[in-house]
């Protein structure tokens, strides 16, 4: 029996918004994702009047014409962008239905954060990999070794051997204000390397549901432009540190035809921090483990099954010597609180389990055909994957 586990990751629509890892997949090129660029691109070679009445060249004033600023942002960039990886992920071999054979890759980004190669990027960017390959931003590209995941935290290490070109220094996110000036690195479309945007964070403290019964939280947001390929990337501030992991994208609502613009998040540093160094020292992030698995409690999934309640996760299967099974619970159970809290969007269960730690004693709240029940149990950890 598995443990615990919430279903796959979508990439579309997950609670009413189209979220975009910012991940990018190639098969053939690039010649489809570039369309738009490259017809901006030519309309500016043909003389296409994009800028009419602006002044020639010699009509600015001198001191427009040759400057040299240094500022903050730039002095940032300089200090980060060497530590900034492209990470390609070379997925297993597929058939098309024309019966060819193609070698997929997915490509993000990665942070050096150690001297002894260790580089942070996203789980998402990694995921289901046979080899992984990490490109420095001096061009050199070097095998690169599996560390660890957290797919609950989108999070993970990898390692490269040898001498590394920098390493970016931590931020505390904890400090961050709205409107402070941060700068995106990364490698957007897996093609324009250490590609720098600029923006503010918007806010901090967000939360955004990427799978039924879990949400990604305490995310930074932000305006700078994040597009794929800049997953794992970092986002850094004014002083030169990581405070981000920049992770996914809203690009719209899946209830309106509206596209949203500057919704971009980021994993905080000291979250991310936290999970690395868990990652590096042992190679896996001990989770929680109930040994149950379940679905999310709509008011659809309530009347269709004719349940006694619209909150809450039922559980669909369960490990008899797990920690539930042991504690009596059953199949059909639903859950519709952990230790006083609700089970509900705003608190998801996966999110509310692991605030806890194996080992530590829970009361559930249980739902039983018409019966309110109360639950203790002690918490097993989770299986590693």
């Amino acid at each position: 029996m598995q443990g615990i586990e919430p279903p796959k990751r979508k990439s579309a629509r997950t609670a009413g918004l189209l979220l975009v890892a910012a991940l990018s997949l190639a098969l053939s090129g690039l010649t489809g994702a570039v369309a738009g660029g490259a017809a901006v691109y030519l309309a500016l070679r043909e003389g296409r009047s994009a800028g009419a009445g602006l002044p020639a060249p010699s009509e600015l004033p001198a001191a427009f014409t040759s400057v040299d600023i240094t500022t903050a942002v730039t002095d940032s960039v300089e200090r980060v962008s060497p530590a900034v990886v492209t990470v390609v992920n070379h997925l297993p071999q597929q058939r098309t239905i024309l019966g060819q054979s193609v070698e997929p890759t997915a490509s993000g980004s990665g942070v050096i954060i150690s001297s002894e190669g260790y580089v942070v990027t996203n789980n998402h960017v990694v995921e289901n990999a046979e080899s992984l390959e990490v490109t420095l931003s001096n061009g050199t590209t070097l095998p690169a070794t599996l560390i660890g995941v957290d797919p609950f935290a989108d999070l993970a290490v990898v390692r490269v051997e040898g001498e590394v070109p920098a390493v970016a220094p931590w931020g505390n996110s904890d400090e961050l204000k709205s409107g402070e000036t941060v700068i995106a690195i990364g490698s957007p479309l897996g093609e324009f390397v250490n590609t720098v945007t600029v923006g503010v964070i918007s806010a901090t403290d967000r939360s955004i549901q990427t799978n039924p019964g879990f949400q990604l939280e305490g995310l930074l947001q932000t305006d700078a432009a994040i597009n794929q390929g800049n997953s794992g990337g970092p986002l850094v501030n004014l002083a030169g540190q990581v405070i981000g992991i920049n992770t996914l994208v809203v690009r719209g609502s899946s209830n309106a035809s509206a596209v949203a613009e500057g919704l971009g998040f980021a994993i905080s540093s000291n979250t991310a921090r936290a999970v690395v160094e868990q990652l590096i020292d042992h190679g896996f992030i001990s989770h929680p483990y109930l040994g149950v698995n379940w679905r999310t409690v709509t008011p659809q999934l309530a009347e269709s099954y004719d349940l006694s309640t619209d909150n809450g996760v039922l559980i669909t299967e369960i490990d008899p010597s797990g920690p539930a099974g042991q504690a009596g619970l059953e199949q059909g159970d639903i859950l519709t609180a952990l230790d006083g809290q609700a089970i509900d969007a705003e608190s998801p269960f996966i999110n509310l389990l692991f605030n806890h730690q194996p080992g530590e004693t829970v009361a559930l709240g249980v739902v039983r055909g018409q019966e309110s029940l109360q639950v203790t149990v002690t918490l097993g950890e989770r299986p590693r994957a």
